[in-house]
């Protein structure tokens, strides 16, 4: 079988994780302005020119730690997905008390609920790629989400293979459907919310395990 395609991200578009306290500030100052940034102006005022007279940092300590644009927004992306994955992680047993398709309402309940409360979450992992960095990072995005998925599912309720990834696919179609309502409102509404849970349903249904029929222990056995 021919092994999975690895999504290698352009070292250009990855964050330079300082380790020292003082710089480490200094990235983090970078991300919180960004994000304001975002929020008040969206991708089309973004730009580390901006950032830096709005920080009263020079360019150059920016590009230090960020050497484009797109290693800013992958890294905030990154942090949105990590806040998303611990929300559901904590919620782990909560989804193994349920049938899967209560708990496909479930998950969908809570990632609506955080992308509606954060509009940084929204442009960067709801509105789509626009660049090869971009498009490559969203697949990572897709992958990690699948993993999450498969752990949610992990339980004798679905037979989930890994050819085709059955668990990232399911990730996708529902993030198809939160991508497809903030195009067109700007936020996930009900309808959507609702259109996510009866997709996921529906293509999942297909890897449900038949339930196994109880042995009638009032059968007895006929002597020859």
């Amino acid at each position: 079988m021919q092994s999975k395609r690895q999504t290698v991200l352009d070292p250009l578009a990855v964050a330079r994780v300082p380790t020292q306290d003082r710089a480490r500030a200094r990235f983090d100052a970078v991300l919180t302005e960004s994000e304001k940034l975002l929020e008040e102006s969206g991708l089309q005022g973004f730009s580390i020119p901006t950032i830096a007279e709005r920080l009263e940092m020079t360019r150059g300590s920016i590009y230090s730690y960020f050497p484009t644009p797109h290693a800013i927004l992958n890294e905030l992306a990154k942090r949105h997905l990590d806040a998303l994955e611990t929300v559901l992680n904590e919620r782990i047993g909560e989804f193994a008390a349920l049938s899967w398709r209560d708990a496909i309402q479930r998950v969908v309940d809570y990632a609506v609920d955080y992308h509606n409360a954060h509009s940084v979450a929204r442009t960067l992992i709801l509105g789509g790629a626009v660049t090869d960095s971009s498009f490559r990072a969203q697949d990572m995005l897709m992958r990690r989400l699948g993993d999450l998925g498969r752990r949610i599912w992990a339980n004798e309720q679905l037979s989930l293979p890994l050819e085709p990834d059955v668990a990232t696919l399911v990730a996708d179609i529902g993030l198809s459907c939160f991508r497809r309502s903030f195009l067109e409102h700007g936020y996930i509404t009900p309808d959507y919310r609702q259109a996510a849970v009866l997709a996921m349903q529906g293509y999942l249904e297909h890897y449900e395990v038949p339930a196994t029929s109880p042995i009638d222990t009032n059968v007895t056995t006929r002597k020859e």
